[in-house]
């Protein structure tokens, strides 16, 4: 076998992987296209949840907004059966407030908050080694709506899109929450 059908086999081998698992973006342009590890192991591709309203959150077990968790099952409980997902993403970014193992952060939140939508993995959600899905919700909506600490919340529409990015103060049961909640919700995909 000559040097050039040497490199042109190891290049088909390099990219059939990704040609099997689908078109490869250097530029998502929607929440969907991203992937998550579930907290209890397994993907969790937002793909799964293709025409919903995602809420993205970035979380800790040992945060002044702890309690917001209270607030998120709410929502999940409120408006699942509409379509809202309520996805918390356990970080340790900021404060080192989620210091413990995904097996003890499904407990506390369990066990303290009744939690039963869907967590990832823990994440980085600051930064250049950030998870993906942040680095674009970042670029997409500017560095001001970039996660600042623990609790910041993104909004996504039906149709993948961030809608908005909201800080840690922002309560899950305030009236401006809950009514862009509704509003998306409202939208068709």
């Amino acid at each position: 076998m000559n040097i050039a059908t040497r490199l042109l086999a190891l290049a088909a081998a390099a990219i059939m992987p990704a040609m099997i698992a689908g078109p490869l973006r250097a530029d998502p342009t929607s929440a969907f296209e991203h992937r998550f590890e579930a907290i209890e192991g397994g993907p969790m591709p937002l793909s799964r949840w293709r025409g919903k309203v995602l809420l993205v959150v970035n979380t800790a077990s040992f945060c002044g907004y702890t309690p917001q968790y209270e607030g998120l099952q709410a929502l999940w409980e409120r408006y699942q059966e509409r379509g809202l997902v309520v996805i918390g993403v356990p970080s340790n970014d900021f404060g080192e407030q989620e210091p413990k193992s995904e097996a003890e952060i499904l407990g506390f939140c369990k066990g303290a908050y009744n939690v039963t939508f869907p967590l990832t993995a823990k994440q980085r959600v600051a930064g250049a080694e950030a998870h993906p899905f942040y680095r674009w919700a970042s670029a997409a909506l500017g560095p001001a709506q970039a996660p600042r600490w623990n609790f910041h919340k993104y909004l996504v529409g039906r149709d993948g899109r961030l809608i908005a990015g909201y800080g840690s103060r922002v309560a899950p049961l305030s009236r401006e929450f809950v009514g862009a909640i509704e509003a998306a919700l409202a939208a068709s995909p």
